[in-house]
């Protein structure tokens, strides 16, 4: 069966800087299985699905696969999805675009060109064990004082992250995947103007040891960390984080607090459109 396809770039207005997507529409007809399969074979972070609703208030629905998993909530898929489904056509029922997914209803504003996702509520939180911090010490090959703040902000993939002093610290970072492994490894420090300019406040960094991989610029996981460094006043209630640069891309990232939620969006553009078999 022949199905619409396009492969996005997410949080990037520029094509090739971000991190792209793979969504197939109208999906309906496949089974899982073959949707994991796909998302196996396109070998992007995330694959997604396109599908009708079951929830009355939903405008669309989404199934999100890693190459080797199904997710209930990733972030760049939310927003590269919902540009796909208002590419093709899409028209919500609001002003606020309603994509339901395995962790709920996801409410999707368009504003100023960019899209921005309410993050979902974290389904861990807290203090991380001592254990784990040396894990994340050895994984990272750095001193334990290099850590200023540690905490677990899983809102579905099960993101665990550090902060350091410097952006420079965060480049210079090769971590050891195998020492990290069950851990999913968000990493974060602050800009210094005068040092490193004035058009982001964060550096963030995403490690994938199930993946063996670093992650260009990963939606959920600076949806955790707002709501964590915003929460703790580690960070304005607005501001911008840059990731992907250690990698050659410029993902940007926009989040604002406004009253209880927390928005985290960005620019999207497509890449490839047109068809695949499946």
């Amino acid at each position: 069966m022949r199905f619409a396809f396009r492969q996005v770039d997410v949080f990037t207005e520029q094509p090739l800087l971000g991190n792209p997507l793979a969504v197939v529409h109208d999906a309906g007809e496949l089974d899982a299985t073959t949707m994991q399969s796909f998302a196996n074979w396109s070998n992007l972070s995330e694959t997604t699905f396109l599908l009708r609703p079951t929830h009355p208030e939903a405008d669309y629905r989404v199934r999100i696969f890693t190459p080797d998993r199904e997710l209930p909530f990733a972030g760049h898929p939310t927003l590269g999805s919902c540009h796909a489904w208002l590419q093709a056509g899409g028209v919500p029922r609001t002003d606020v675009v309603v994509q339901e997914c395995d962790a709920g209803l996801v409410r999707i504003r368009r504003d100023a060109g960019r899209l921005a996702f309410a993050a979902p509520p974290l389904l861990r939180s807290g203090p991380v064990a001592s254990d784990v911090r040396g894990r994340i010490v050895r994984g990272l090959g750095i001193q334990a004082d290099a850590i200023l703040h540690a905490q677990w902000i899983d809102n579905g993939p099960g993101w665990v992250a550090v902060m350091l002093a410097t952006r420079a610290e965060v480049l210079a970072l090769e971590p050891d995947y195998p020492a990290l492994s069950g851990l999913e490894l968000g990493v974060v420090a602050p800009w210094d103007r005068e040092i490193d300019g004035p058009d982001a406040a964060f550096e963030v960094r995403a490690f994938v040891p199930s993946m063996q991989r670093e992650d260009p610029v990963t939606g959920s996981l600076n949806a955790g960390l707002a709501q964590w460094l915003i929460g703790a006043g580690l960070a304005p209630s607005r501001y911008v984080a840059r990731q992907g640069t250690a990698l050659g891309r410029r993902g940007v990232i926009h989040v604002e607090r406004d009253g209880e939620t927390t928005w985290v969006g960005g620019a999207t553009v497509t890449c490839v459109a047109g068809s695949v078999t499946l």
